[in-house]
């Protein structure tokens, strides 16, 4: 599975952050989420639209963006 293909930027989405399949959830918020110790079990419990793929390629795509690998992503 190619994670990246979860994650879309839309100019009219979350002012064109990187998100969760052209929801409203940037990469940036799961990032955080797990920042604050929450598991990705939690964070699926308490919101249920998110799966765990999602977590996941939020985390390539944090870990691939700091790595300065040119990534090509499309709504």
């Amino acid at each position: 599975m190619n994670y990246l293909d979860r994650i879309t930027i839309n100019s009219e989405i979350c002012h064109g952050k990187p998100c969760i399949r052209n929801m409203r959830w940037p990469v940036e918020v799961i990032i955080d989420m797990l920042g604050s110790g929450m598991t990705i079990e939690q964070i699926i419990d308490d919101h249920k639209e998110l799966e765990r793929d999602d977590i996941l390629a939020s985390l390539n795509f944090a870990k691939l963006y700091l790595s300065g690998y040119s990534l090509k992503i499309s709504a």
